[in-house]
């Protein structure tokens, strides 16, 4: 189910009745009440008063939802928008059951639906955690880390990354993790981001010989890096994929009761 679609929709109509009723049915409904107080010869009762100017329930409907989702809309295509973490191809990052904050504008901003970039502000960074519609079904949204810039020479082995022919430092953290038995724990400093990675040892995982980014394109990596649908299986992502950049976690919910003590912003 496209939600933008219906939000758009559901703008549209709503607006589209509000509008009719401004422009029509409003001046209609108000003529008929003073033809009938001017037939009467005195005032009406306030009962048939309020019966002749009573607005149709679809109208009704339409004034009051329309601004709210008018302001839903434009904050949801434009501004933030959440999203919830279904897999954990991004731990120790992003966690199962994290509902997230997606900036839109970050980018550029683009129209809902066709997904149009209007205003051009910004290109993502090595090492920024972004959602993007998948390559191989634009319906279904991805989250993982930029590892490659367009001209970035991408290569994977041996469970070391390396970035236009430099390995990407990282270091030992936790042997055994308490949260992720036979991971082993380790920072990495991809650009300007120091963030955490698991790899498992005992997993030989993918390997990666150097490929070349295309102009207009992103390698991205999970940071779960031996369990991770990403670039490395599928290509690359073209920058009208983009959604946005992820930035906080403002929620956990893993069927329980919703916990708010992991807000926290993304590294």
């Amino acid at each position: 189910m496209d939600f933008s679609l219906l939000l758009v929709v559901a703008v549209a109509v709503t607006g589209l009745v509000w509008l009719l009723d401004i422009l029509w049915w409003r001046p209609k409904r108000r003529a008929k009440l003073a033809k009938a107080t001017s037939e009467h010869g005195t005032a009406l009762d306030d009962a048939t008063r309020r019966k002749l100017g009573k607005e149709p329930w679809p109208v009704d409907y339409a004034r009051s939802f329309f601004p709210v989702l008018f302001i839903v809309l434009l904050l949801r295509s434009f501004l933030v928008e959440p999203f919830q973490i279904p897999s954990g191809s991004m731990r120790p990052t992003l966690e199962i059951g994290d509902f997230i904050l997606v900036n839109k504008f970050t980018y550029g901003l683009r129209l809902p639906v066709t997904h149009t970039e209007i205003v051009d502000l910004d290109e993502p960074e090595r090492g920024d955690v972004m959602v993007f519609r998948f390559p191989q079904d634009t319906s279904v949204n991805f989250i993982k880390r930029v590892v490659g810039l367009p001209g970035d020479r991408i290569r994977y082995e041996n469970k070391q990354l390396y970035v236009n022919g430099e390995p990407v430092p990282k270091e030992l953290i936790d042997a055994n993790p308490e949260k992720a038995p036979g991971e082993k724990l380790f920072d990495e400093q991809l650009g300007e981001r120091l963030h955490d990675i698991y790899n498992n040892p005992l997993d030989p995982g993918p390997q990666l010989r150097e490929v070349i980014v295309p102009d207009g394109h992103y390698f991205m990596m999970g940071d779960n890096r031996d369990h991770s649908n990403d670039s490395r299986y599928w290509g690359f992502v073209p920058e009208e994929n983009i959604v946005g950049k992820a930035f906080a976690v403002w929620m956990h919910w893993d069927g329980g009761l919703p916990s708010f003590t992991s807000v926290r912003a993304i590294k």
